[in-house]
């Protein structure tokens, strides 16, 4: 019977065995002998490739280069051996230095002590004797009746057995302690004061200026400490903690005396903040709480309700510069179609009404974030007393869902850089008739502002009848969804760089040219235009005529790139079509006609409209259209006239409520070569971490420290609402 062999030696082994029973036994020892003798070969094969890793230690061992060990660093056990020495043998109680005050004794720093260099050449090029390998420690002594510094040679090493105090020997007399270097220790100690004994100083100014939280603020320290000799009073200048904060000084910067060895008597010895000296912190707090402090924030401005045109703003300024004088509301119009008389006939100023009169009370969580911060509005109007509606203008920060800007780089580095697009909002909510207007300002850390408006509420209708829907859409049984066109005008006194400003238009062009590295080939390349609008006339745009995609009011200044400054204007809209010039009441309402207009500031021309224009829109009170005089407006006060609007062709979807999305139109107000950079690389706000760098440390990527922050829920105050109440009382 045939079995098979998977190994023919064995078979071999197993056919000769039959013929000579001794003979596999010696086959064995044979192979055995033959694989002893190739491992052999193999190990000494591979010894004659070193790794890299072990060339060095064949290198120590060669020759005259165990010499140049005389030189070497000290090893880590060499290191341990001279601190358990020492701890055993001065005599005192020694503290770990990371944790040393400075009435502590301590090792400072221990370091190769070098042998005099007679020593080192004769044992080098003479056959002399090695030197004794010694250490060099460097011990501060605040504990002793005279503190001071003292530096201790101590050998021979690997076990040393002596030391001995070379400090006059080298410095020709004692080390004064206040001399000492700083410790990271001590710079712990003076963080920890800063915070706890400095800072609780000045809360107010720190949490309104700063946002301070213990944790968005770092410190350089200045140095020599102080004018004279025994100073210790250092500067430390406060900074954005930010990666690379040591670009983002904050302005604030504070003189500690940390002289005293008792920490507990340190103190401010001055404080200075945006070109200005203080006391100490309780000076500055005070002086900041008092309004005598000039503060600058990213954004600041002063916000109002006027009764008639509703929300605007005031003095508006960037990093402490006014960009805008006046950003304000004007008129929200709508003109109405129907088949029915009163539709037919609808033009709602809503000025006329009263769109500050009508903002209405906030509810917390829907027309505002729930965190918001809620303020209360005053007015009078049709009464003798004033009328106050609380929480009637909401501001609140807010996280726009994308990035403002960022980067993803896969090329030559690894890195990813992004900002979150965190804005600043100011909101106020109108109920005119049947009309909701969510009225917003909005803020961005790069210097732009918008102005937008979102309309809801209910859609105005007619009866169905006849050729209604001519006119619009059903929506109900007998219900027309009435179609009508809503235009906003805004007021935009922009100040950039000074009052004194110039209208500007850039956009593109094609040209057509021939290649220079292949004159028969020809390119269209688009180019850059410019032209500056010299007349009030030149910078009137009708409503839907071409406009340049770029216009910007320019400053007398530059950037340093050598451009004016300056700040676009961009418009948001989708208006529907002006009421004929023909029409006998458009005067009234002719600030519709353009989408921009510029003209030169004037105090007897406050406003586009008048709530006059109303009820007598056939001799109006104010036309806007005789602003517009060709009067030049170059190098001048100038204000921008904006219309934005949408035409409204009411639908099902309509029904109970038309909503926001989809209707908000507006404006853009956007540097353009006014900063040097995006001014918004300065936010702490910053993201950016390489590939080898470890993301998910909160010091180099301070989102990843969101979900422990976010764990914790905010204070958030009760739910209130105050909307049905007698808004006739204060």
């Amino acid at each position: 019977m045939y079995s098979g062999c998977r190994s023919q030696t064995l078979c071999a082994v197993s056919a000769l065995g039959e013929m000579n029973p001794k003979l596999p036994y010696v086959l064995l020892v044979g192979a055995a002998v033959i694989i002893f003798i190739l491992s052999c070969m193999l190990l000494s094969r591979g010894r004659q490739s070193p790794s890299c890793d072990s060339q060095p230690h064949i290198v120590e061992k060669m020759g005259s280069t165990s010499q140049s060990l005389v030189f070497a660093d000290l090893t880590p056990e060499e290191l341990a051996q001279v601190v358990r020495y020492l701890q055993g043998n001065l005599g005192v109680p020694l503290v770990d230095a990371s944790r040393a005050k400075p009435s502590d004794n301590c090792i400072a720093s221990v370091d190769l002590q070098v042998p005099a260099k007679a020593e080192v050449l004769r044992f080098l090029d003479g056959g002399g004797a090695r030197p004794p390998r010694e250490a060099l420690a460097v011990l501060y002594f605040g504990n002793q009746p005279e503190p001071n510094v003292t530096e201790y040679v101590v050998g021979p090493l690997p076990t040393p057995v002596y030391h001995r105090d070379v400090t006059v020997q080298k410095y020709r007399g004692k080390v004064p302690y206040h001399r000492r270097p700083m410790l990271g220790s001590e710079n712990e100690q003076v963080g920890a004061f800063l915070e706890k004994v400095a800072f609780a100083a000045a809360p107010t100014f720190l949490k309104e200026v700063f946002e301070y939280d213990g944790t968005n603020v770092a410190f350089q320290i200045a140095a020599p400490h102080g004018f004279r000799s025994g100073d210790r009073k250092s500067w430390f200048v406060l900074f954005q903690n930010v990666s690379g904060f040591f670009v983002h000084p904050v302005g604030l910067e504070v003189l500690v005396d940390h002289s005293s060895l008792d920490i507990s008597r340190w103190a401010v010895s001055k404080v200075f903040y945006n070109g200005q000296y203080y006391r100490d912190m309780i000076q500055l707090e005070s002086a900041y709480v008092q309004g005598r402090i000039s503060v600058e924030k990213a954004w600041s401005f002063a916000f109002g309700m006027s009764v008639h045109r509703g929300l605007r703003l005031f003095d508006i300024r960037h990093k402490g510069e006014r960009v805008a004088y006046e950003i304000s509301v004007q008129e929200a119009l709508s003109v109405y179609g129907s088949n029915c008389p009163g539709g037919m006939s609808t033009r709602y100023m809503d000025g006329s009404f009263g769109i500050g009169h009508y903002t209405s009370p906030l509810v917390r969580g829907v027309d505002c974030p729930y965190s918001a911060t809620y303020v209360d509005t005053h007015s009078l109007s049709g009464t003798l007393r004033p009328s106050k509606r609380k929480a009637s203008l909401c501001i609140f920060e807010q996280n726009l869902g994308s990035p403002l800007r960022r980067h993803y780089s896969n090329l030559q580095s690894l890195f990813y850089g992004g900002l979150v697009n965190s804005a600043l909002v100011v909101r106020s909510i109108a109920t005119v008739g049947n009309h909701n207007y969510v009225w917003d300002f909005i803020f961005y850390q790069n210097g732009a502002i918008e102005g937008k408006v979102q309309a809801t509420g209910y859609a105005s209708s007619s009866f169905l009848h006849g050729d209604g829907l001519r006119y619009g859409n059903r929506v109900w049984e007998h219900t027309l969804g009435t179609i009508r066109t809503h235009s906003i005008n805004y007021k935009v006194d922009l100040d950039v760089g000074g009052v004194k400003n110039s209208l500007v238009a850039h956009d593109m062009a094609f040209e057509m040219v021939r290649a220079p590295w292949s004159p028969e080939q020809q390119i269209e390349r688009p180019r850059l235009t410019k032209k500056v609008l010299d007349t009030e006339d030149q910078a009137a745009f009708r409503l839907q005529s071409k406009m340049p995609r770029y216009i910007y009011f320019a400053a007398n200044s530059k950037n340093k790139w050598g451009h004016q400054r300056g700040y676009r204007i961009q418009i948001t809209s989708f208006a529907g079509d002006h009421v004929p010039e023909a029409s006998s009441m458009e005067r009234a309402i002719s600030w519709a006609r353009y989408q921009l207009a510029v003209t030169r500031r004037k105090e007897e021309e406050p406003t586009s409209t008048s709530i006059y224009n109303q009820n007598d829109p056939w001799t109006p009170t104010v036309a806007f259209a005789d602003f517009i005089n060709n009067e030049t407006i170059t190098n001048e006060d100038l204000v921008a006239w904006i219309t934005a609007g949408f035409l409204h062709i009411p639908h099902s979807e309509d029904i109970p409520n038309t909503v926001t999305v989809g209707n908000a139109v507006g404006f853009l107000l956007r540097p353009y070569n006014y900063y040097d950079l995006d001014p918004s690389i300065y936010s702490h706000d910053g993201v950016f971490f390489t590939s080898e760098q470890d993301f998910m440390a909160c010091e180099i990527n301070p989102v990843a420290c969101l979900p422990k922050t976010a764990s914790c829920l905010p204070n958030f105050p009760p739910f209130t609402y105050d909307g049905f109440q007698n808004m006739s009382r204060i």
